[in-house]
């Protein structure tokens, strides 16, 4: 029988939780006491139900304590509706206590109709509406009536047991099958502090909408260790009863991989749901499809599919929607979004990590056995929470780990996370890094080591150098839940991720740093650069130092890194130049580096990004034009750099940014015709005279030539321009703007500081449709600002600028801002 009504809880009741009763028996004694309600008692007592029974005759009007409690702790109510029992008030008040125990703890509700049609209870008909009419007249309270009638409304619109004419020996023996299927299905341990479930339950069951006589299944997603298969066994505890029968298959993915383990999972799956395992000895995984097919499509069953990895497991156990009969719900936990979207799920639930404050009580459950921590040990308590991250499984490790130790001890075993992540839920978070290829682990390792935080689109550039293939990599990651990208573009990964991805790397070689294939923790950088234990291993190195500091390079440190792919130097002032550099280099961040010149045999034909500060190179050389693939150049301290050369055989440059490059005198023509740049920065570039006498730049979007003091002409806009939104040119001696400056349609934004020899703007330049901000200070020689015509001034409802009549002036200051 197919039961109805268990609403979603409004707070969670763990099923693990002991029962005092099975059954609750809610009757009018003057009815069925020593008839029908004696024999049901009977029954079940026979059949070793444990059942609540009240036997005292019922003279208070209101329900005692105790009888409350042992409805509050029976799994089952069974309410034997005979012709009578609405005449009871005090029958009324049990019936609406029923009702409050299915909402709030799941009670199951098994209504008997007993000598009585469910409409006449339904509505209040023949003794059931006699019985109301006298509460009416007898009770002034209009509002405890009316609550009396909707309960029993409510509970005749559940299925139930009908009498009728059949015989009351069959009608009880199918009241207590009903009772036995109930109380013999095992209820699954859920958590020992099930903290924070209730609202992932409430939302989950929204997706399921139980009431609905439709076929659905539902994907609950997330990284490891988020707490999808307590959910699911929650979630299943709270609705199982209300189907025909249920399945809760966990760990697909480790036991699909053992031999003959697809088709033992379509055995047990078939022995859960129709009960006799010497039937269902498939034979075979197809064989086993067909089985399924035939004997589930119409039962309306409730199927967990626990730990899901791979299609093939979908496709043998929950292949299409009609394998199933109506009302069934299956449930799938998975880490893969790319799974759910193939097998065309109803609807997806991404598991989040928990607050801080659901995270810190917790926590502290598994650490103190209370909700918040000993006074003593707050401040590591929060140590412990941020390393968690708001991860169920670390909460809950670490709480564990922790109990019962002292201060001093807590402090060791925190400082030693920093280095060596916990053993057990590494295990877990390496599940999914596991099932990557290659391909995709590399990809991994590489965020992980160096580009959390990082722009997605400038580490796909970066990667796709590296052969990585990160497009399809990226989003496989993404699929599982390994990484995540925010509104502004930036990689993210869970603390946790980052860790068991560092921890992989580290436990390539435990002991010798240089023996890894990528380095980023600053002592084990220093050792291996400093000491020159550097190996052909390395692939990547990130140089973050607590604080800027000086590293001694070994004369040969970069000799033996002929697989060197990646070098970020953050805070680090190396006190040499490299005499030689990997040609599978993409990115070379040199940071504070004395370099004169790049190595002769260092061709960077895969290089993507090439930045250095404080270096000594005076010039670039011809090794520059090789850098065909080079898409960012940037120069930050380099006071001997004289010239930006010929860069027409570097295609693919996007950004080009100098700064405080004070030598720098020279920038080439072919500057103001690449065809690729996107930004480019000239600031403090104080001895700057030559610039591109023209721009012919489609694809430019900034332009910033900020104190460069020598600059005295701005250059010719030759063709249109219309991707440039931005140009700032303060503290540069420029006398004027040319009037070709109209051909930049899409320009935005203009700032124009402290430009003393500008003697007037152009005309156009208030003509341009999307100027937004015309910013102009601290002039002393400017005579001339164009005035909008006033018909213009009518058309345009967010003027560009202002004439010198509409704007204040305060001593040589002038600001003409958009509004």
């Amino acid at each position: 029988m197919a039961l109805q009504g268990a609403s979603s809880s409004s707070s969670f009741f763990s099923f693990t939780d002991r029962w005092a009763y099975d059954v609750f028996l809610s009757f009018r004694g003057e009815d069925t006491r020593n008839n029908f309600t004696a024999h049901l008692y009977d029954a079940l007592d026979r059949k070793g139900i444990n059942t609540y029974i009240d036997y005292e005759l019922r003279r208070g009007k209101e329900i005692s304590q105790a009888l409350l409690k042992a409805i509050e702790e029976s799994r089952i109510a069974i309410i034997i509706l005979s012709q009578n029992y609405a005449s009871s008030t005090w029958c009324l008040d049990e019936l609406m206590k029923i009702l409050d125990c299915n909402k709030t703890r799941q009670q199951i509700i098994l209504p008997v109709f007993y000598n009585v049609d469910p409409s006449e209870v339904r509505h209040q008909r023949k003794s059931f509406g006699e019985a109301f009419a006298k509460h009416q007249h007898r009770f002034n309270d209009d509002m405890k009536v009316r609550r009396w009638k909707e309960t029993l409304e409510e509970v005749a619109n559940l299925s139930g047991f009908h009498l009728g004419n059949r015989n009351e020996s069959e009608f009880i023996n199918e009241i207590v099958e009903e009772v036995l299927r109930i109380v013999n299905r095992i209820y699954l341990s859920v958590a020992k502090y099930p903290v924070g479930i209730e609202s992932h339950i409430k939302d989950i069951n929204l997706l399921l909408s139980i009431g609905m006589n439709d076929i659905r299944m539902i994907g609950i997603l997330g990284v490891g260790g988020i707490g999808k298969t307590t959910i699911a066994k929650a979630i299943y505890n709270s609705i199982a009863y209300q189907f025909e029968a249920s399945c809760f298959l966990a760990n697909i993915r480790e036991t699909s991989n053992r031999e003959g383990g697809l088709m033992h999972l379509q055995e047990t799956l078939l022995y859960e749901i129709l009960g006799d395992s010497k039937n269902f000895k498939v034979g075979s995984v197809d064989r086993g499809i067909n089985v399924i097919k035939h004997r589930l499509c119409s039962k309306k069953i409730l199927l967990i599919l626990d730990d899901v990895d791979k299609l093939v497991q979908l496709e043998t156990l929950a292949g299409d929607h009609d394998w199933f009969g109506l009302g069934s719900r299956i449930i799938i936990t998975t880490r893969d979004q790319n799974l759910l979207t193939s097998h065309e799920v109803d609807s997806t639930y991404m598991m989040n990590e928990l607050d801080h404050d659901k995270a810190l009580q917790l926590f502290s459950l598994h650490a103190f056995k209370r909700e918040k921590p000993i006074d003593d040990y707050a401040e590591l308590t929060e140590d412990a929470v941020r390393y968690a991250g708001g991860l169920p499984l670390a909460l809950t490790v670490l709480g564990s780990d922790l109990k019962g130790r002292s201060i001093h001890q807590w402090k060791s075993a925190l400082d030693k996370l920093k280095r060596i992540p916990n053993k057990d839920i590494q295990m877990i978070l390496r599940t999914s890094y596991d099932g990557l290829d290659d391909n995709e682990k590399d990809i991994f390792l590489d965020i992980a080591c160096f580009f959390k935080t990082k722009d997605v689109d400038y580490v796909i550039k970066v990667l796709d150098s590296c052969r990585f293939f990160p497009d399809d990599g990226i989003q496989r990651l993404m699929d599982k839940c390994l990484i995540s990208v925010d509104e502004s573009g930036k990689l993210w990964m869970h603390d946790l991720l980052q860790d068991m991805g560092r921890e992989i790397v580290r436990q390539e070689s435990p002991k010798e740093p240089g023996k890894r294939s990528r380095l980023w923790f600053h002592e084990d950088v220093r050792y291996v650069l400093e000491e020159n234990t550097v190996t052909n291993k390395i692939e990547g190195i990130l140089i973050d130092l607590p604080e800027r500091d000086l590293i001694c390079l070994g004369s040969k440190a970069f000799m033996k890194m002929k697989r060197l792919r990646i070098f970020i130097n953050r805070n680090a002032c190396l006190s040499g130049g490299p005499n030689y550099l990997s040609n599978e280099l993409s990115l070379l961040d040199l940071g504070e580096c004395p370099l004169q010149s790049l190595p002769s045999n260092f061709h960077g034909k895969k290089l993507i990004d090439f930045q250095i500060r404080s270096s000594l190179i005076k010039e670039l050389g011809e090794g520059i034009k090789n850098f065909q693939n080079l898409k960012f150049m940037s120069f930050y301290d380099c006071k001997f750099l004289t010239k930006i050369p010929d860069i027409s055989r570097i295609p693919n440059l996007e950004e080009l940014y100098l700064r405080n490059c004070e030598s720098l005198i020279e920038v080439h023509d072919s500057v103001g015709s690449h065809d690729h740049l996107t930004s480019l920065s000239f600031f403090g570039c104080s001895s700057l005279k030559s610039f591109p006498r023209s721009l012919r730049m489609r694809s430019l979007e900034s332009l910033v030539l900020e104190d460069c003091s020598s600059l005295q002409s701005f250059p010719d806009i030759e063709c249109e321009m219309e991707c440039l939104r931005f140009i700032k040119f303060d503290q540069a001696p420029i006398k004027e703007l040319p009037s070709s400056i109209g051909y930049l349609t899409g320009l935005q934004d203009v700032y124009i500081k402290g430009c003393k020899n500008l003697m007037h703007l152009p005309t156009n330049i208030l003509e341009l449709q999307h100027l937004r901000n015309l910013c102009v200070e601290n002039f002393s020689e400017l005579v001339k600002l164009p005035k909008k015509e006033k018909e213009k001034e009518k058309r345009c409802s967010t003027p560009c600028v202002m004439s010198t009549e509409e704007c204040e002036i305060s001593s040589n200051e002038r600001i003409f801002e958009s509004l």
